[in-house]
């Protein structure tokens, strides 16, 4: 009964891992995301059922378009495969509980995010402000999990220090990392986004997912700039480190710093 649990939760996450693509991508265009059905952006070409079907289509078609033989881009596949196995990992992390809706639905922000950032390094607000209205809601009926929370029982307060100190203090980075380099340090849908990951996460996690995506960012560029792949004036998208950065905080935060404290206070 488990796996076929799992097989569902895949096939779910796959299915709409593939709309999740057409949302990132089509949103920042303006575009609506329901008309016209998918299309080849290379020739035009309405796909058909089988050429959508997440995950198997890419494989079937030998990542090329049936109609123009045009190259399938391997992000498609990538984040489909990526959030079927996030919605598992969902799944196996909080079983079949409240605390999952709130799981699934974070994933899903942030795949969203992180493929408009991939392709336009840009954080959509219309995306922002639909799942902000949706997380206010939840954090009311789904508080704070206790282990993420910094002020024992109140954990609806938790949650809106934490929207407020992820926005306030990316908005504070982005103030004085104008002022001091003359240009923009912190895109304004990083800095919303934050404010979203608060609610979520509370304070402490908060902070903890902003230190891994500090450092996850950092060393990927200076790791693309060494073997020459970017140079140093070339923007690199922050949503994908954030959105990393944060799963990490969610999934492990409490255990990384129970380990920590244990093995620097013991």
């Amino acid at each position: 009964m488990e796996i076929l649990i799992y097989i569902y939760v895949f096939v779910l996450g796959a299915s709409l891992g593939s709309f999740y693509n057409v949302v990132g991508l089509r949103i920042t265009k303006g575009e609506s995301i329901i008309k016209p059905g998918s299309y080849c952006p290379k020739c035009n070409h309405q796909l058909s059922w089988l050429e959508m079907l997440p995950l198997f289509s890419y494989l079937f078609l030998r990542a090329k378009c049936r109609n123009c033989k045009a190259v399938i881009s391997i992000k498609y596949f990538i984040f489909e495969l990526l959030t079927a196995l996030l919605f598992c990992f969902s799944y196996y992390h909080f079983g079949f509980s409240w605390e999952l809706i709130i799981a699934l639905l974070f994933v899903s922000l942030l795949i969203i995010i992180s493929v408009s950032d991939l392709e336009y390094l840009v954080i959509e607000d219309k995306i922002i402000l639909f799942f902000l209205v949706i997380f206010l809601l939840l954090r009311i009926f789904i508080p704070l999990p206790p282990q993420f929370s910094t002020f024992n029982d109140h954990y609806y307060l938790e949650s809106l220090i934490g929207g407020l100190f992820g926005f306030g203090l990316l908005y504070i980075i982005a103030i004085i990392g104008k002022k001091v380099y003359k240009q923009e340090v912190m895109g304004g849908g990083d800095i919303k986004l934050y404010g979203i990951i608060g609610l979520i996460l509370g304070l402490k996690m908060t902070a903890l997912s902003l230190l891994f995506a500090s450092i996850l960012g950092t060393v990927f560029g200076v790791l693309l700039i060494s073997l020459k792949v970017i140079k140093k004036t070339n923007p690199i998208p922050f949503g994908p480190f954030i959105a990393l950065g944060s799963l990490l905080a969610y999934f492990y935060g409490y255990e990384i710093i129970t380990w920590y404290f244990s093995l620097f206070l013991y």
